[in-house]
């Protein structure tokens, strides 16, 4: 059942108000993978009356007003992506499309999304109930930060949007205890994952360099996000704080990963898998193509590349579905009237991460001086593909479905780690759950670059190019592989580009075309060496392409021919 978004909805329910609105930029996809979507349903489960508005139109109040005050909270969220990385492309222009939005015209989610509609709130709700933040673009802007679209340090969004409250992260066990809280009228104040405005901080809280200094000085700044990124781990992390003028923002320690059985439960809600017929007559919506009949098999990355922010957000702990679940996913799948038996996905960040975790990890705490998988595999990483294989198999013997594809990139690295197991699992991707194709992202050749990335040498990359393709012959079929990379990050030059180009020719028999240019998002380590062109570890001057046409160079240099490679 699709939460309501109409008057009408609430009336057949007989509400006479919703306790929680949830206003969001994308459109309503009751989809697990949509974060309103499945927050709502979280909310609903422990017994909340929730509505939805999704991409309410900002002058006027016809939209936000739709379902009337909620009881408890508004929740406002720019949706599945940060909205300046949804409306503007790494060179500044507007995006024409937007897979999120019905008949695909990037016209409905504004710049600074969630800032827009807290403002549309407070000002047709002058005395309302709290305004709580949340998604990845609170998530990811939550303290200073640095923002390229206005190229300089920005507040924490919370006081930009003038809101209440902020929860960082999943938030799926966060946003019940705050609603419960709220209604038996007691202090959010102490829970795990929120943040919010404070005239002191609490004692024992670190406190990080002031806004105002991290934005005059970019040592301080720097300085202000090692501390941050330090304390993202629910294990050992403190709270922290950091003044705003004669405010604090106030950042409880993260909230608690989700157990398995917790994680099965809420993926064993009823979504509809369909967008809400109130905005399905807005024509199309693109993104319901790809995450209709995707499986989500379990959340985390510990990856941490420098230039994403999965490890900000969902954290580098992996916490994964019970087999059991994902079968009965899949049987739910089967019975839906569109369903004609392919499941396009089986993954999450990186789809072979499935199943296996460092238990100092999720006894300690993340390692604070070294990376899982940067400058290699970590020997304390018990590498284990069995799980996955177990599990694609009895998601292939499910009845009505008649191909399960992995769709969702691995890292090649983690095969090759396998001694036991790796092989195996590649054998069993290249026989029955490549639909053509396997996305590898190495993102460059050049061992510097690669260094800034937090990515591995390349040679590992043509070990599994190898071996791909003897399986590949073994199957007797006719498959390849398709390469990402990426223009512009800090550190790399043209000249780099030029020898990425040769790498690409060369050894893997190709002239890319799947090149994006860096765009340096908050939260992350590339974004601070972007901002301050400085190695934030050794404090060492890299190159730093700023330029628009540098930038944009850096991709032509390489883009050129075919998209994918064959032998």
């Amino acid at each position: 059942m699709f939460l309501p978004t109409t008057a009408a909805e609430l009336r057949d329910r007989g509400w006479d108000r919703p306790d929680i609105v949830l206003v969001t930029g994308d459109t309503y996809i009751d989809s697990p993978f949509i974060g309103a979507a499945l927050i709502g349903k979280v909310l609903t489960a422990a017994g909340f009356r929730v509505g939805i508005i999704a991409q309410p139109a900002v002058d006027s109040g016809a939209d936000i007003g739709r379902l009337g005050e909620p009881r408890l909270f508004w929740g406002v969220t720019g949706g599945s992506l940060d909205s300046l990385v949804a409306n503007y492309t790494a060179g500044g222009r507007r995006r024409r499309t937007d897979d999120l939005t019905p008949g695909g015209r990037n016209d409905r989610r504004p710049d600074r999304a969630v800032i827009v509609y807290s403002n549309l709130i407070r000002r047709h709700y002058k005395k309302t109930v709290p305004i709580v933040l949340g998604g990845i673009e609170a998530s990811l802007r939550r303290l200073a930060h640095y923002d390229y679209w206005s190229n300089r340090i920005r507040r924490s969004i919370l006081f930009d949007a003038k809101a209440d409250y902020l929860l960082y992260g999943m938030a799926d066990n966060s946003v019940v205890a705050l609603a419960r809280r709220l209604q038996a009228s007691r202090s959010p104040l102490d829970l795990p994952g929120l943040c919010y405005r404070a005239a002191r901080p609490p004692a024992a809280y670190l406190e990080l360099p002031a806004y105002e200094e991290a934005a005059a000085d970019p040592e301080a700044f720097t300085a202000m996000f090692h501390l941050f990124y330090r304390h993202q781990d629910p294990v050992s992390a403190r709270g922290l704080c950091q003044r705003h003028g004669d405010r604090f923002l106030v950042h409880n320690p993260p909230a608690p990963y989700l157990s398995q059985e917790e994680l099965d439960r809420v993926h064993g809600l009823a979504f509809a898998r369909e967008v809400h017929p109130f905005y399905r007559r807005g024509g199309p919506v693109r993104a319901l193509d790809t995450i209709r009949f995707s499986l989500a098999s379990h959340r985390g990355c510990y990856g941490a590349c420098s230039f994403c922010a999965i490890a900000v957000h969902q954290g580098q702990t992996v916490r994964w579905r019970s087999q059991a679940s994902l079968v009965a996913e899949a049987e739910e799948l089967v019975r839906h009237p569109a369903f004609k038996g392919i499941i396009t996905d089986v993954g999450g960040p990186t789809a072979n991460m499935y199943g296996f975790e460092c238990g100092q990890k999720t006894s300690r705490g993340v390692c604070r001086e070294k990376r899982c998988l940067f400058p290699a595999v970590c020997n304390r990483l018990p590498v284990d593909h069995r799980p996955q294989i177990e599990l694609l198999r009895r998601l292939r013997r499910v009845p009505g479905v008649r191909k399960v594809f992995v769709a969702s990139g691995i890292r090649h690295d983690l095969v090759l780690a396998d001694r036991r197991w790796g092989e195996a699992y590649l054998r069993e991707l290249v026989t029955h759950h490549i639909s053509g194709q396997l996305k590898l992202a190495p993102e460059h050749s050049e061992p510097h670059v690669l260094a800034a990335m937090g990515k591995p040498a390349i040679t590992s990359l043509l070990a599994f190019r190898d071996k791909f393709f003897q399986l590949t012959r073994e199957a007797g079929k006719k498959q390849f592989l398709t390469y990402y990379f990426l223009a512009a990050h800090p550190g790399c030059r043209a000249a780099d580009m030029r020898r990425l180009r040769r790498f690409a020719q060369q050894q893997l028999r190709l002239s890319p075309r799947q090149v994006q240019i860096f765009t340096p998002t908050p939260a992350t380590y590339a974004t601070l060496m972007y901002w301050t062109g400085k190695d934030p570890f050794s404090g060492e001057e890299i190159p730093v392409a700023r330029n628009s046409r540098e930038r944009a160079r850096q991709k032509n240099i390489l883009v050129a021919g075919k998209t994918t490679s064959r032998r």
